[in-house]
């Protein structure tokens, strides 16, 4: 189920930060990931990174399941982790209506 605001303060629309850990260097443009609690390869570009160094995802909240504690973020290819293991960087807020404006003629 998907909900709007869970417990943990982080929403469907919210953009998060995951933490991850270079692994390895796969080429000139691409390095090799391991994002805590989510058990498959991902790589990401980057030509600075280095090996073991610290990084920070960040991506938008597709999905919440609050029941399981997981979230699923897309970082281009979506990612589901444990809902701990995200920071909250800008939260979500719907587009407002315009306003009616009150011109009067002359």
């Amino acid at each position: 189920m998907t909900t709007r605001r869970p417990a943990r303060g982080v929403g469907v629309g919210d953009e998060v930060a995951i933490h991850a850990t270079v692994l390895r260097r796969i080429d000139e443009e691409r390095v090799s990931v391991s994002i805590p609690t989510y058990g498959h390869p991902h790589s990401i570009a980057d030509r600075t990174a280095r090996n073991g160094q610290n990084i920070e995802l960040i991506g938008e909240v597709t999905r919440i399941d609050e029941q399981a504690g997981k979230v699923t973020v897309n970082l281009r290819p979506v990612v589901t982790v444990d809902l701990d293991q995200v920071k909250l960087v800008t939260g979500y807020e719907p587009p407002r209506p315009p306003v009616a404006r009150n011109d009067k003629p002359d």
